[in-house]
């Protein structure tokens, strides 16, 4: 291969290849000499031309089908007549004090982000754990200030999953929370943050900006986000997720049900009770009433469900506000603790659930990344570090 194909293709800009040397079998050592030209002082950035000394470094460069790179480069101490002191010339492709190139870098991240398993890329790469860690989160680092460097959007679903245990001496301390924020206008994740309490979120995401950007907030029946979305978003409005809302009432007919016919999940009317009636087949309907006949209580909180269902399939703010005053003012003719349970939630809820029927937004979107977030969780056998799971969040739903 011709000398002047060799250092396009392999040398980094402004070197010369003086010879190559077989270092092993798939392993050559490029001794290289950088360009004589004025360089800049880091420190007062004067021009200098004064070289008065060599040094020689050697770094590592991207492997090319495998076959291993080293540079071998000599290059010159400058002086600078101001500040009157040395300087060695930049290599570009090679950061200050490094004995890597960025090319090698890059390969190597992109190799931890492909390959099976980690073994596998110290094999290919002949380096460290240590080192495979450092670049791959700092290319995960640059890839996240590139996507994600935006004041907030005007409408962000937020929810949180459980990112480990920590485990204290003998027992168990409480589990640790991660809230995640999306951006439904670019539909992705817009930022992680750990815990769910108002102080931890507002301390993490004071570096942001932009919250009064934020028009509506979609969120699960938090008391806790509701909290912090009232005083970090002035200008907010509050949409309850639907589908926590319809859930409500689940974990009630499942108690009262298996009170009746014991906790046998294969039990048919366990299906029957939890799906929606307007979805059930004729036949199927008719065998579920006629079992509710039998138990008044569960026919009861049954009812009550199939309200809420027909409620979400209401077109039109007025004619929604109407019917939930219509549901709950049935609540309060109940005899059962449910009922009235169910309803001061609903009736403490109120306007952040007839805001679905304004925006008609749900918080499915940040379920989606809750699961995506899970299986990368599952991927990696767990994350130790709180910031290296943000930055593969981040990254991987950018």
């Amino acid at each position: 291969m011709p000398e002047s194909v060799i250092t396009n293709f392999i040398l980094l800009p402004e070197l010369k290849l003086q010879r190559v040397e077989r270092l092993r079998k798939f392993q050559n050592l490029y001794h290289c000499k950088k360009d004589q030209k004025p360089e800049v002082c880091p420190r007062c950035a004067t021009l200098s031309r004064t070289g008065y000394d060599t040094r020689v470094v050697v770094v590592e460069d991207a492997p090319i089908r495998g076959f291993g790179i080293r540079l071998r480069i000599q290059k010159r101490r400058m002086w600078c007549a101001p500040c009157k002191k040395p300087f060695t010339e930049p290599i570009p492709g090679v950061m200050p004090r490094r004995r890597t190139t960025q090319r090698f870098r890059k390969s190597v991240a992109w190799a931890a982000e492909n390959f099976s398993d980690l073994k596998r890329v110290q094999k290919a790469y002949k380096c460290s754990n240590d080192f495979i860690y450092k670049a791959l989160y700092e290319e995960l680092e640059l890839r996240r200030r590139m996507h994600n460097a935006y004041p907030f959007p005007t409408t962000l679903g937020i929810d949180e999953h459980h990112f480990r245990r920590v485990r204290g001496g003998s027992q168990f301390r409480p589990r640790q929370f991660v809230t995640m924020l999306v951006d439904y206008d670019n539909k992705k994740l817009f930022e992680v943050a750990e815990g769910k309490t108002s102080v931890e979120l507002k301390l993490q995401l004071n570096e942001k900006q932009g919250r009064e950007n934020v028009k509506r907030a979609i969120i699960d029946m938090s008391d806790t986000y509701k909290k912090f979305v009232r005083e970090y978003f002035p200008n907010a409005e509050i949409t309850a997720d639907k589908f926590h809302v319809l859930r409500l009432i689940t974990p009630h007919i499942n108690t009262a049900r298996k009170n009746i016919t014991g906790d046998k999940r294969s039990n048919p009317v366990r299906r029957l009770l939890l799906r929606n009636s307007h979805n059930l087949q004729y036949f199927e309907r008719s065998a579920l009433h006629q079992w509710l006949a039998c138990f008044p209580e569960v026919k009861e909180l049954y009812s009550f469900k199939e309200k809420l269902h027909a409620f979400y399939r209401i077109h039109g703010y007025e004619r929604a506000k109407r019917a939930l005053t219509f549901i709950t003012d049935d609540m309060s003719k109940s005899l059962l603790p449910e009922i009235q349970s169910l309803r001061r939630t609903l009736m403490r809820w109120r306007t952040e659930i007839l805001n679905y029927f304004k925006f008609r937004l749900t918080n499915a979107r940040t379920e989606g990344y809750n699961n995506v977030a899970k299986v990368i969780k599952r991927r990696s056998y767990g994350f130790r570090n709180f910031q290296n799971y943000r930055l593969r969040l981040l990254n991987a739903c950018c």
